[in-house]
């Protein structure tokens, strides 16, 4: 277990890392929070919305890296780098033909499972799960003997990588919700905010790239 989480630090640190960045992406939840708190005038139902959304999220996430544990036990290193690889450079291009196409919209009544639901939907459609799955292949095996192939549970990993990914999204949606609740307003998406659409394209066609140059 101590191999587990003290090696392959760099996997960790982006777990970490997609994790803020999916915590700051309005679609991934702290826009629709913010709205749902400046329409009651309530913090507490800003605050009500943020376990549904981190619920679904986390459910999206777990689908993906168990996918990629069972192939990674399964199949060799050269096979899954090019076929990841090539996963994530067709999402992309998915994305940047179609997702427009495919807003999962809910409407401000929705219950618990209504927002986890769309949670769940939003994580799925922009690929969330794709990124990390990388950083899971030195953990998993992939023909290469990784840290976790041969554990008592081979789903250790990718429940270390969901609770660790959801915990970091949760917070970070959580608090630019409060800010933008409290202080900023819904208006500072007119005044300038990133397109994290193009940034998460780029990030999925780079990664891609670098998973085929080092099969």
């Amino acid at each position: 277990m101590n191999d587990l989480f003290g090696a392959h630090w760099a996997a960790w640190a982006a777990v970490v890392g997609s994790g803020v960045f999916h915590g700051a992406n309005p679609a991934m939840g702290w826009l629709f929070a913010t709205a749902l708190g400046l329409q009651r005038g309530s913090r507490a139902a800003l605050l009500l919305a943020l376990p549904p959304i981190a619920l679904g999220h986390a459910a999206s996430i777990l689908l993906v890296t168990s996918s990629t544990a069972a192939l990674g036990a399964h199949l060799p290193g050269a096979a899954l780098h090019w076929g990841l690889g090539a996963l994530l450079i067709g999402w992309a291009a998915w994305q940047h033909a179609f997702g427009h196409r495919h807003r999962v919209r809910v409407g401000m009544t929705v219950g618990f499972v209504g927002l986890a639901a769309w949670s769940a939907l939003m994580a799925t459609l922009h690929g969330a799960g794709l990124m990390l799955m990388p950083a899971m292949l030195p953990l998993c095996g992939g023909g290469a003997g990784g840290i976790a192939s041969g554990a008592g549970n081979p789903f250790a990993v990718p429940l270390a990588f969901t609770a660790l990914h959801t915990l970091t999204t949760l917070a970070t949606t959580g608090a630019i919700a409060l800010l933008a609740y409290e202080y900023l307003g819904l208006g500072v998406l007119r005044r300038g905010w990133i397109n994290f659409d193009w940034l998460w394209r780029g990030a999925l066609v780079a990664t891609g790239t670098l998973m085929i140059a080092t099969a």
